[in-house]
């Protein structure tokens, strides 16, 4: 291959490699410079990855730009290497391809030393100090087995879940009997005050309050839409059911005929007679939800 060898015979010419540092240990990062010096109009590559740094291990490398002065060139890259080798002292030689043209030349660097620190003692005794056999327990402090702990949680969490899904129709039936109950216990307060307010006052406005509260509690037992409906077709929907009809009668004409003077007796014979009838629909209602 034809080269311009004037230019490359300059002294400076040849690649020039050297550590960073003169000694480096077993498995320890040692930095290693390349450099170059040329003409401007030369193209170099440097080696790369796939280079052979042995004894070394490539681990990267660090390129800097050209840098041009006084019409002379200089390519500067440091590789990070290390070594497992147990030679005492270790070279390295790195090449670097010169292109110009379709010529192209291989400069390979001057060797760059670099020694190896030992750690361990190099003087090992003849005679090795005699063993002494130890056989008694040392306290070892209790540690906290966190697998296990959270092995058992999740296998709670899962034996939780498994339940209430076997079990959800009997869960969602007790908690449903207890709003039952709840709202029906309810109820009766609420209605009982009703009733008592109307014997101290002997107003209409508390008799249309008590029976307001049960059309809407019978709205919320039976879910339906009794609390819309007229004293007829209350009669109609609980098929004229005695007790109702009476009921209802007596408080119509209370509210609407203004008949307070009708007999105390009957009016708390009506308010009666709807509190029993509620109180059969929620005994029913709770039987069905036990069924």
């Amino acid at each position: 291959m034809l080269l311009a060898l004037p230019v490359l015979a300059q002294p400076d010419a040849l690649p020039q490699g050297r550590f960073l540092r003169s000694g480096t240990r077993v498995g320890e990062i040692v930095e290693y410079e390349l450099r170059l010096t040329h003409t401007p109009s030369l193209e170099v590559i440097f080696p790369d990855s796939a280079a052979d740094f042995s004894p070394f291990e490539y681990l990267g490398q660090r390129y800097y730009p050209t840098r041009t002065r006084q019409g002379r060139s200089l390519d500067r890259t440091i590789y990070r290497l290390r070594t497992f080798s147990l030679d005492s002292v270790q070279q390295l030689r790195l090449p670097v391809t010169v292109l110009r043209g379709r010529d192209t030349l291989t400069l390979l660097s001057e060797p760059a030393v670099v020694r190896l620190q030992y750690t361990a003692p190099q003087d090992v005794p003849d005679q090795l100090p005699a063993l002494r056999q130890t056989t008694t327990l040392a306290p070892v402090s209790p540690l906290f087995n966190y697998p296990y702990w959270l092995a058992g949680l999740a296998g709670l969490l899962l034996l939780s879940g498994g339940l209430v899904l076997a079990f959800r129709r009997a869960l969602r039936r007790r908690y449903q009997r207890y709003k039952l109950r709840k709202n029906h216990a309810y109820f009766l307060a609420q209605y009982a005050r009703h009733i008592e307010r109307f014997e101290l006052s002997r107003s209409t406005t508390n008799m249309e309050r008590a029976i307001t509260l049960w059309k809407n509690y019978l709205t919320l037992l039976e879910n339906n839409n009794l609390n819309t409906l007229t004293t007829r077709e209350i009669e109609a929907h609980y098929n004229h059911a005695p007790s109702v009809s009476t009921a209802l009668r007596i408080v119509d004409q209370v509210i609407y005929g203004h008949m307070l003077t009708e007999d105390t007796q009957e009016i708390n014979r009506a308010f009666e007679l709807l509190r029993q009838f509620a109180e059969e629909r929620y005994q029913l209602a709770d039987y069905r939800g036990r069924s």
